[in-house]
């Protein structure tokens, strides 16, 4: 275990953060990118909401690594000030709760044109020069959909923009066709960490090493490239605001052979744990 820092996206295995926090303990991590928060979406959380939840985490030794905000995750024509005044509002939360990352994407495309990706990376620009010298690093995840969902595109808007980070996540690049092991070997000088999510080649999502994720080759080649957080996000069953994240589709998600959401999360990280103690 001493390759990894375990972190979860703990919301799967409770919508309270009193269940998030159990979840996290009782599996031994102390790290936690904060995603929903008692039913609300991270970006609609206020700044005192924000100063009582650090307060309640460092309470229980739980450091925030990462904001899993939905920032970019909307159409590249919606008005552009309205998506960097809520990047702003996560950038505090994220400054509030001591998070050095945040999560985002980049944006629902209308076009594979030229101007369409000038005008996704003047808006991306913006906003990781809103976040210069808050030690804060912005990294993209690639997400079906978006315009940085293939690796070809993710590598162009990294090599566009050379500040902007990213996350990996094998299941995401399943869904898009890709080969996980291809995609790292072209994004790993971007990559800051990894999602642990793996999917089957009809998309559904499965426990960590099932799918055709690649994630026991991956784990090795995470290390040797110095990523030490690993973010859990097992889908293994349906969570509040699911949809939402989704965008209304969650016939990927994995099947109900789990009692609940907490059983779900704790076979997820115990698999993983045996993935990293095998590699």
């Amino acid at each position: 275990m001493e390759k990894f820092r375990l972190c979860a996206f703990a919301d799967e295995a409770d919508k309270m953060i009193s269940g998030q926090i159990e979840a996290l303990k009782g599996n031994s991590m102390n790290l936690i990118e904060l995603r929903g928060i008692d039913g609300k979406n991270v970006a609609d959380i206020t700044a005192d909401e924000a100063r009582e939840l650090k307060k309640r985490l460092d309470g229980e030794g739980i450091a925030v690594w990462s904001i899993g905000s939905p920032i970019g995750k909307v159409d590249i024509t919606s008005p552009a000030a309205d998506e960097l005044d809520r990047f702003k509002r996560v950038l505090e939360t994220a400054n509030i709760c001591g998070a050095g990352n945040i999560r985002m994407f980049s944006f629902y495309k209308t076009d594979s044109s030229s101007a369409c990706f000038d005008e996704i990376c003047r808006r991306l620009d913006d906003m990781i020069s809103a976040a210069k010298g808050s030690g804060v690093d912005l990294c993209h995840e690639n997400e079906k959909g978006i315009f940085g969902d293939t690796a070809e595109r993710c590598f162009k808007l990294h090599s566009a923009l050379p500040a902007f980070k990213g996350v990996f996540d094998p299941a995401n690049f399943v869904q898009c066709g890709e080969d996980t092991l291809v995609a790292w070997e072209l994004l790993k000088p971007f990559m800051k960490y990894a999602h642990i999510k793996d999917a089957k080649e009809d998309g559904k999502v499965v426990p960590p090493g099932s799918g055709i994720g690649h994630l026991p080759e991956l784990l090795p080649r995470f290390a040797a490239s110095g990523i030490e957080v690993l973010t859990l996000e097992p889908h293994l069953k349906s969570f509040v605001g699911l949809s939402a994240l989704e965008g209304g589709d969650t016939q990927h998600v994995g099947g109900s052979s789990f009692a609940n959401n907490r059983e779900a999360f704790d076979y997820a990280v115990n698999t993983l744990k045996k993935l990293i103690s095998e590699c």
